[in-house]
């Protein structure tokens, strides 16, 4: 059981951020995958930069990394709302799930967040759905057990531990 503070979960951003990623991102680049881990880098960055997370929202262990909890209903309420669509199709003999904007995002998200998320989707969207969620399971995610919420705090193993000699130079500026 982790003792981490409860963090506040804004629906309304949660879902802004969701309707930003989908309008960024083209629809063969994001699937359910990608779109987890954008939101799960973009949230754990912001908490590592002010500790605070973006929105709030849980993120659970799962055998392919970690999920945000109430995605599902968020993008259906932007179905619902108008906003974006979902289509599913075949993708190598599996089903691909497509998150189209039709609307455009309302301003809602602070220029850092814009930032964060922007850079979080650059990063992911030029790797496979595999990589990425290889990729996730790190240190952060080692915090919880399967099925368990990962604590933000975990987010502070991200960072590489090794320290180069281009890091000591950078540093020394």
């Amino acid at each position: 059981m982790n003792n981490e503070p409860k963090y506040p979960f804004d629906r309304s951003k949660f879902k802004d951020v969701v309707h930003y990623v989908c309008a960024q991102c083209q629809p063969n680049e994001l699937g359910n995958v990608k779109l987890h881990k954008i939101l799960y880098f973009s949230d754990m960055i912001k908490f590592v930069s002010t500790g605070k997370p973006m929105t709030g929202v849980e993120y659970q262990k799962q055998q392919f990394g970690p999920t945000a909890r109430y995605l599902s209903s968020a993008l259906r309420e932007l179905k619902n709302e108008g906003k974006i669509k979902i289509e599913k199709r075949d993708y190598f003999g599996f089903e691909k799930t497509d998150y189209i904007s039709i609307k455009s995002p309302q301003p809602g998200l602070t220029n850092e967040d814009v930032q964060i998320i922007n850079d979080v989707i650059a990063f992911v969207c030029q790797r496979s759905a595999r990589e990425i969620s290889e990729l996730s399971h790190n240190a952060a995610w080692d915090a919880a057990c399967l099925g368990e919420n990962i604590p933000y705090y975990s987010a502070y193993g991200l960072a590489p531990v090794e320290v180069t000699d281009a890091d000591l130079e950078i540093g020394m500026r």
